[in-house]
């Protein structure tokens, strides 16, 4: 491999699918834009397998938990257990750096890219010992950090930021200009802003759905929900004229279970896909979690969405119900229970147009414009010489 070809290390874990999307979709724009970077993927749980108790004591990786409870649904108390995580990764954290310095000292990065939660500070602190001279990013895949030490850490670094309401609480931390980017939103695939290929109407027809009478696309992440089941049940019993369109993720139970409903009204079921956009491109409103990854994708395809926040909320995701109100690309209902009255007030006609016109006027190409953010932090010489921060150790506490 030539030498002067730049190596940059994306870190992602596998806890829901967004760090994954995220980063694969900004390999993809990278390489097809031809810039001489060498991009790399690296799996944070897999290098910390060796540390991680649940998989010691249980046989069951941290991440793998996590997905369980996306897919059961069981997120009531997870502030307690996002408190009990960051005490866990705290105690560990001098084994932690140990065990990251190692891994940069053989994979040699010119620039790291974090697009994960929790790990900052040690990924961070672990790269500046083994190699001081390589920038390190947080690049936030939340609508806003959930403080302390989920995304924004007090260390020396770059953030990117796909919110005003991010790069807010970065500078009340004290970052300078310098050292945050604003982004237009969070990172979508490419896929999304490809024209559609076939017309809208055929492609209807071919998943046996009417061209003529609403579709809501109902999604819950790739682990699936199954809330999926107590929403379709719901809109069953009402006399809506409407059809759906619901991504199961990997819950092959739901799809199977779905498909022995007998519902009144036309329903398409299908497991994990890549081929969101064209699902999405053929709805007219979303039903889902207020994930800020499905939020994007659904206000990229001009969809008003219906987003659901309370207890159950994962703390890192509330504030995201709170943009939809904010930005008026959607409901907020206090729980799934009032889907039908839900998708009635979306759907009137004082309602409707309102809301696909302010989802369409969001114009997100934050996929596009971090592969220059990250041309300038490499190449601007910001990082370690005009900016340094100085942070104590008590901070960190």
């Amino acid at each position: 491999m030539n030498a002067s070809r730049k190596r940059l290390d994306l870190v992602i874990f596998d806890a829901g699918g967004g760090h994954r999307a995220a980063a694969q979709a900004l390999q993809t724009v990278i390489e097809q834009q031809g810039r001489f970077w060498q991009v790399e993927i690296f799996n944070l749980q897999e290098a910390l397998d060796p540390l991680d108790p649940l998989r010691r004591f249980a046989g069951l990786r941290t991440q793998d938990f996590y997905n369980l409870l996306l897919r059961t649904g069981w997120t009531l108390g997870a502030e307690r257990l996002l408190g009990l995580l960051h005490l866990t990764i705290r105690c560990a954290h001098p084994r932690i750096v140990r065990l990251l310095s190692r891994s940069w000292e053989t994979r040699l990065p010119d620039l790291v890219i974090s697009l994960v939660p929790h790990f900052n500070r040690a990924l961070c602190e672990s790269l500046s010992l083994a190699l001081p001279l390589t920038p390190f990013i947080t690049l936030l895949t939340d609508f806003a950090d959930h403080p302390p030490h989920y995304w924004i850490e007090r260390q020396e670094q770059f953030l990117i930021c796909g919110t005003e309401r991010a790069v807010l609480q970065a500078r009340a931390l004290g970052y300078s200009s310098d050292q945050v980017f604003r982004t237009s939103g969070m990172i979508l695939h490419p896929r999304f802003y490809e024209p559609p290929r076939v017309p809208r109407d055929l492609a209807r027809r071919h998943l046996g759905l009417h061209p003529d009478i609403p579709i809501g696309l109902v999604l819950f992440g790739g682990q699936g929900s199954q809330m999926i089941l107590e929403i379709a049940s719901r809109l069953n019993g009402s006399s809506l004229p409407l059809q759906l369109i619901v991504l199961c993720g990997r819950n092959q139970q739901l799809i199977q279970a779905l498909r022995a409903c007998h519902l009144r009204y036309p329903i398409f079921a299908t497991g994990f896909t890549t081929d969101v956009p064209h699902y999405m491109r053929l709805a007219d409103f979303f039903i889902g979690k207020p994930g800020p990854g499905s939020i994007s994708e659904a206000v990229a395809m001009g969809l008003p969405v219906i987003v659901e926040s309370n207890a159950w909320t994962l703390p890192q995701e509330r504030y995201n119900a709170v943009w939809v109100k904010e930005m008026q690309v959607g409901l907020v209902v206090k729980s799934f229970h009032q889907i039908v009255s839900a998708v009635e007030e979306l759907l009137a006609v004082e309602n409707f147009p309102m809301l696909k016109s302010k989802a369409a006027a969001i114009r997100n190409r934050a996929v596009y414009e971090v592969p220059d953010i990250l041309d300038r932090i490499m190449n601007s010489g910001l990082y370690r010489t005009s900016v340094q921060i100085e942070f104590s150790a008590q901070q960190h506490l």
